[in-house]
């Protein structure tokens, strides 16, 4: 039985159409397709470790062996300074924060060169495959952040100079900010290789030089301070340092840079999904 358009609920149709607009970003449809979100990051969790031996082990052993090697080679063979701290603690605290934004760089920035035959097949909001990124990567960091905090107990406990503190309250808006700058940044570099293909070797290489640039594995007191302003300029900096303030007593909090991270995070991050939304149009066509 044929049946006319005016016989079709009105609920159930729904019309696909070009984004004309910059700004046009459609974040309500992005919700709608929630349910896809939590498929992609179901797919990305289990495939992650398919065929594994030890599967999500993995999460603790990363952390493990970086702060170990760390307070192997630079703390007892170089000797940096950790202000005080535990030298395996210390090393441990900026892996785990550096992990997190690290890898939703790395993953959200091959959103279109490695979906492409996903997205010439079916239509779904694109933005999706980068959340589900970001949430895939967040239970690798809970899962750390968790094992990081049976050390901090275990030191607290043999009586090491650990000074947790009310900082720990601004955890929520650390992690924030940085999943807005690995998403923002990370979909800028999707956007820009889908042109410039050059850019995905960089990538690795790139966040590999920037964590050297970040105090991962010296404190910001060991250097000079007529070079500290380099190291601020680095949004992570202030992350990082207000990350070990809050759970350790050691480093620095400055409200100023701290918002200077807030405000490079959300100008990544509008600057980044304004060109995603822009690049997606026209991507088939150049694949």
């Amino acid at each position: 039985m044929l049946m006319n358009d005016s016989q079709y609920p009105e609920e159930w149709t729904y019309i696909i159409e070009p984004k004309g607009k910059w700004f046009d970003l459609k974040l309500k449809e992005i919700w709608s397709y929630r349910d896809l979100i939590y498929l992609f990051f179901h797919r990305d969790f289990v495939s992650r470790f398919k065929q594994t031996i030890l599967g999500p082990i993995w999460y603790l052993i990363q952390p493990l062996f970086s702060a170990g090697i760390f307070t192997v080679v630079f703390g007892n063979i170089a000797q940096i300074s950790t202000d005080g701290l535990p030298k395996f603690l210390f090393y441990m605290s900026g892996t785990v924060v550096w992990r997190y934004f690290a890898d939703c760089l790395a993953e959200t920035s091959s959103t279109f060169s490695g979906n492409a035959a996903l997205f010439g097949k079916v239509y779904f909001p694109r933005m999706s495959l980068p959340i589900s990124k970001l949430l895939t990567n967040l239970v690798a960091f809970s899962i750390q952040f968790l094992f990081f905090l049976c050390f901090l107990g275990y030191f607290l406990f043999k009586g090491a100079e650990v000074h947790p503190n009310s900082a720990i309250l601004l955890f929520p808006v650390l992690l924030i900010l940085m999943a807005a700058m690995g998403l923002g940044v990370g979909i800028i570099v999707s956007s820009a290789t889908t042109k410039y293909r050059d850019l995905q070797h960089l990538v690795g290489f790139g966040t590999q030089l920037l964590m050297y640039a970040t105090p991962i594995i010296y404190p910001l007191s060991a250097i000079p301070g007529k070079y500290r302003w380099l190291l601020f300029a680095n949004p992570m900096t202030p992350v990082v340092e207000a990350f070990r303030y809050g759970f350790m007593g050691a480093g620095s909090l400055d409200a100023f840079h701290l918002l200077y991270s807030g405000l490079f995070s959300l100008l990544v991050l509008v600057v980044g999904l304004v060109f995603f939304n822009r690049i997606e149009r026209t991507f088939m066509d150049t694949v």
